[in-house]
């Protein structure tokens, strides 16, 4: 049986979750994605901006936004993660793109993450390895409804409903198994969205451009 790969980073690595046809699933994680992605999978998505341009902020994440509010990122460009510190990234992009155009510390504070999955992927690969974004994945099951913030406990109970209904129902024993790891709860929990989406989306947010590199600039839901 095929099986459908989601995949989301967290402190010391990435984390994977998968699921297949029969409904049998499980998860592994890796201080890299070499491992987990070798992993046989039909199609996976991964919690990481894929396709990058030098400059500007990405149509898909602007039209994401639009949709779910501020949980997505903006301002992820290529070679971000070539600068010495945030703030001389955030002088260079004011200069040439008008203050307030530079980027948060969460974006910069995964720009490593940003870099390994740039380096991986090529237009051939993004055939079967796609962008997703967790909260958009789960705005789509919810009925396109926004649920509570995913840091309090009732927007957590409306997640694992979500994720138990489409097939992950050991995710409450992975959230007692993650301790000592190193995942967040909230990193098992988007990885899991990640793989209902690669096994289930069959709709993105995008303009339809690629990057420089021939990379669609898309996300998943």
């Amino acid at each position: 049986m095929p099986n459908y790969l989601g995949l989301d980073g967290f402190r010391f690595g990435w984390v994977a979750a998968w699921i297949d046809d029969r409904g049998d699933h499980g998860f592994d994680y890796s201080p890299g994605l070499t491992r987990l992605l070798a992993m046989p999978h039909a199609r996976a998505m991964i919690d990481m901006p894929i396709g990058l341009e030098p400059s500007g902020y990405r149509t898909c994440d602007l039209r994401a936004r639009g949709m779910i509010g501020p949980a997505v990122f903006l301002g992820a460009r290529r070679d971000l993660w070539t600068f010495p510190d945030m703030a001389a990234a955030n002088r260079y992009y004011w200069e040439r793109e008008g203050k307030g155009r530079g980027v948060s510390a969460q974006l910069w504070n995964i720009r490593d993450k940003l870099e390994e999955v740039d380096a991986i992927m090529t237009p051939v690969r993004q055939a079967t390895i796609g962008e997703a974004h967790p909260e958009l994945i789960f705005w789509n099951l919810a009925g396109r409804v926004r649920l509570e913030s995913k840091t309090s406990p009732r927007g957590r109970v409306q997640r694992v409903a979500l994720l138990k209904d489409r097939g992950f129902t050991k995710i409450e024993t992975w959230l007692t198994q993650r301790h000592g790891t190193g995942i967040g709860r909230d990193d098992l929990i988007d990885a899991c969205a990640c793989a209902v989406a690669a096994r289930d989306s069959k709709q993105s947010v995008g303009d339809g451009k690629t990057d420089p590199r021939g990379l669609r600039m898309e996300i998943n839901y």
